[in-house]
């Protein structure tokens, strides 16, 4: 037995793999942020304090995009650089890097190291760990290489080649991790009329949040004729989900933005702009728009699609479409007084329904509940009329940092400190899931026990 295998089994003693997962983000998360303190991180006459630190290494370990300072003045090309890597180690899991170090060390995957890729790759049981973690890592450094190229062809006829170069793979890597974290300082608000830049950032931003578990499905029947009866539930759900809450979300942003923040602009850039702007809440969290000149509506649909968010086992957060499609198909039984709850002809288990009931619950007392301790420290001394709008950005932060979005109304950088730190928590929570939270913190299992029936009224 060697030193490396027995370290694993020293650290899977103390550690659920719930609980590991945990602390591997809180590591990286103050890992980068002493890094992102040091002098070489900054740009001259830059200073950053901790708290800041700590924020922005928080937001782009858990692929969130939210910014107190700006990331490509503030930071130095090492500064970056650093933030760059917090986001690829946080997009594809901390997990994914340490137990594939582990694999090439020796050669194989233990029980632990298979328990760990499971809680953060995967809802099914895989044997084949090995292989899904290759075509994981094999199909990201693929799309985030194809975007770099792309977008280091269209930069350059903006600026110096090696500055067009780094802003390629900056924003590749990205919008592929569902980062939101630009180096511009309008994000990508100056290319709202690029065909090529949108197309591309869409592309990347969608295949990022779609589902490592969906990819590997792909590169599996790729030889195949491609049907759709063919492929799994769960695919079947994510695929069509997304579809239908982009288009649904770019129509109804097109109507409500039309003669608001999209004023002015002709046909072809405002259906750009919807249609991006319904992408990237699915946790990416670009924008081509001024989101602070939102209307009342268009903020309450970017609102629902971030706490929705992006898929299973993939870079975003949020509580996912295939939560949505479980709980619509569980509700749509019960109106229907079946008994089953049935999803595209197949009979989901009532574990899967629970699960995604509960997810549901702690998502929205997660966002209660912070909304509530942050609008305590931000609105607490002012009445209603002076502050309604501003409990509308505190709530759009809220949920866009539960579901790793990064989309902000501008509050961020003006915010106090202990609500910086109660967003750095939240932004955990939001890129682990409030259910592995709650699971990681709870007692072992227990014996069920079976009481006798009794009746309450509900609804």
């Amino acid at each position: 037995m060697n030193i490396f295998k027995l370290t694993e089994r020293f650290i899977l003693s103390w550690f659920e793999p719930k609980s590991l997962l945990i602390w591997g983000f809180v590591l990286t998360i103050f890992s980068g942020s002493l890094l992102l303190t040091a002098p070489f991180a900054l740009n001259t006459g830059k200073s950053i304090t901790f708290i800041d630190a700590l924020f922005t290494s928080a937001s782009a370990t858990c692929v969130t995009g939210l910014a107190v300072v700006d990331t490509g003045s503030h930071f130095s090309l090492y500064g970056q650089i650093i933030i760059l890597f917090l986001i690829q180690i946080g997009g594809l899991g901390v997990m994914s890097f340490s137990t594939l170090f582990l694999f090439y060390l020796r050669g194989k995957f233990g029980m632990g190291s298979r328990e760990i890729i499971q809680e953060t790759l995967s809802f099914f049981d895989t044997t084949d760990i090995a292989a899904l973690l290759k075509s994981v890592f094999v199909f990201t450094f693929s799309f985030e290489a194809a975007g770099s190229i792309l977008l280091t062809s269209r930069f350059m006829f903006d600026m110096r080649f090696e500055k067009a170069l780094f802003a390629g793979i900056f924003h590749s890597i990205s919008a592929f991790c569902n980062a939101g974290f630009s180096i511009f300082p309008d994000s990508l608000m100056s290319y709202r009329s690029d065909i090529f830049v949108n197309v591309v950032i869409m592309i990347l931003i969608i295949t990022g949040g779609i589902g490592f578990i969906v990819m590997y499905e792909f590169a599996g029947i790729h030889k195949k004729r491609f049907l759709f009866h063919r492929l799994s539930l769960h695919t079947k759900v994510t695929l069509l989900y997304s579809g239908v809450l982009i288009f649904a979300g770019a129509v109804f942003l097109f109507i409500s933005e039309y003669n608001v923040s999209m004023q002015g602009f002709d046909f072809k850039t405002r259906v750009l702009s919807s249609l991006f702007q319904s992408v990237s809440p699915r946790t990416a969290g670009f924008n081509t728009l001024d989101i602070g000149s939102f209307s009342i509506i268009s903020l309450f649909i970017i609102i629902s699609l971030m706490f929705i968010g992006a898929s299973p086992a993939s870079c975003g957060g949020g509580m996912k479409v295939s939560t949505i499609a479980v709980l619509f198909a569980f509700i749509r039984s019960r109106i229907k007084e079946m008994r089953n709850v049935n999803l595209f002809y197949s009979t989901l288990p009532m574990h899967i329904v629970s699960k995604a009931t509960m997810v549901l619950v702690f998502g929205i007392i997660t966002v209660v509940l912070f909304s509530f301790i942050i609008s305590i420290f931000e609105l607490g001394n002012t009445a209603y009329y002076n502050n309604s709008s501003d409990f509308i950005r505190v709530f759009f932060e809220v949920v866009s940092a539960f579901g790793t979005v990064g989309l902000s109304t501008g509050i961020t950088a003006a915010l106090t400190d202990f609500s910086k730190i109660a967003l750095c928590f939240l932004m955990l929570i939001g890129r682990i899931g409030p259910l592995t939270i709650v699971l990681a913190a709870g007692t072992k299992e227990e014996t069920d026990i079976r009481f006798a029936e009794d009746n309450i009224l509900v609804g």
